[in-house]
């Protein structure tokens, strides 16, 4: 993965993450759980692993150092760095950690916009799925 989510978690964080997380019903998409620094973060579906996610102390908190993404198209169709980071970040911070973060799912809809779009077709804020 190119760039990697530059939050800093708090210690609390880290401990609630190092938890793990599984998902309950058959709309919830993602298990997580940690091996000593590594967080691993597969579908639930499927069982495959999609991210491994290295953290590290830093002040203040823990960082992702490194992060690998899972690119066999037959386990994970992604192919986009940007939309890895803004998803692994996701994950962790709503799904794990239970936060709202609407800035990043505002910025997940916008990549994944432009990523439906036809290279050199115009931006368009209206239409259907403007308000996703």
């Amino acid at each position: 993965m190119a760039r990697l989510p530059r939050r800093i978690w708090s210690d609390q964080d880290w401990e609630r993450i190092r938890r793990g997380y599984e998902a309950r019903d058959m709309e919830e998409r993602w298990d997580v759980f940690t091996e000593g620094r590594v967080v691993f973060v597969h579908r639930s579906w499927t069982g495959y692993g999609i991210y491994a996610v290295t953290f590290a102390p830093v002040d203040g908190g823990w960082r992702i150092a490194d992060a690998v993404v899972e690119r066999d198209p037959e386990r994970y169709g992604g192919t986009d760095d940007a939309y890895d980071r803004v998803m692994l970040e996701l994950v962790i911070s709503a799904v794990v950690l239970g936060e709202p973060v609407p800035e990043l799912r505002s910025e997940l809809v916008e990549l994944m916009r432009r990523q439906s779009r036809p290279a050199g077709a115009p931006h368009s804020t209206s239409g259907p799925g403007a308000d996703s």
